[in-house]
């Protein structure tokens, strides 16, 4: 199984691309979790574009394809998701290998529910399938866990297998379903 990562911040130190990055080293065998670059390079969402669409979304558009399953994680900035996020999921409005696609929110900081509850608005009205048992809030703002801590932490790492395997049992019928299609 594919999972795509995106991350909802740019920052080197951020504590949702350590959480993503974490997911990724914890996989169980026959996960595996891929960080999406393109969203760093996303030009400003334009539908103008959207017939001829910059190279990173092209990039962007094929990981979403590729993927089975989708793991999101993004913190909250007055309230609402990033515009780093909005951004990539604004190009992915159209995208017909978006649709049911199954993801999983996670969220760094249990305070940042506005940001959390907006995003999971946003995938509904995309047609995502937001997998419930696969999305987690996790009390790590503030906790100053580095990855490796985190990828050892009595909370954090058994939460993010759990969550891992929830999101793979979702994509499963999926992919079943896409083998009889063919």
């Amino acid at each position: 199984m594919k999972i795509l990562a995106l991350c909802g911040s740019l920052r080197a130190a951020s504590i949702n691309a350590a959480l993503l990055r974490t997911a990724a080293r914890l996989a169980p065998p026959g996960i595996e979790v891929v960080w999406c670059a393109a969203v760093a390079e996303l030009p400003l969402f334009n539908p103008d574009l959207e017939t001829q669409p910059p190279a990173a979304v092209l990039r962007l558009h094929a990981g979403v394809a590729w993927a089975d399953a989708l793991l999101i994680a993004s913190p909250e900035y007055a309230h609402g998701v990033t515009g780093v996020i909005k951004n990539a999921l604004d190009w992915l409005v159209s995208l017909e290998a978006f649709v049911n696609k199954p993801v999983a929110v996670l969220n760094a900081s249990p305070r940042a529910h506005h940001a959390d509850d907006a995003l999971r608005e946003t995938l509904r009205t995309m047609s995502a399938h937001i997998v419930e048992p696969a999305c987690l809030s996790l009390p790590l703002l503030g906790a100053h866990l580095a990855e490796r801590e985190m990828a050892i932490h009595p909370l954090v790492a058994p939460a993010l297998t759990v969550a891992l395997q929830a999101l793979q049992r979702a994509a499963e019928p999926r992919n079943h379903q896409m083998l009889s299609i063919k």
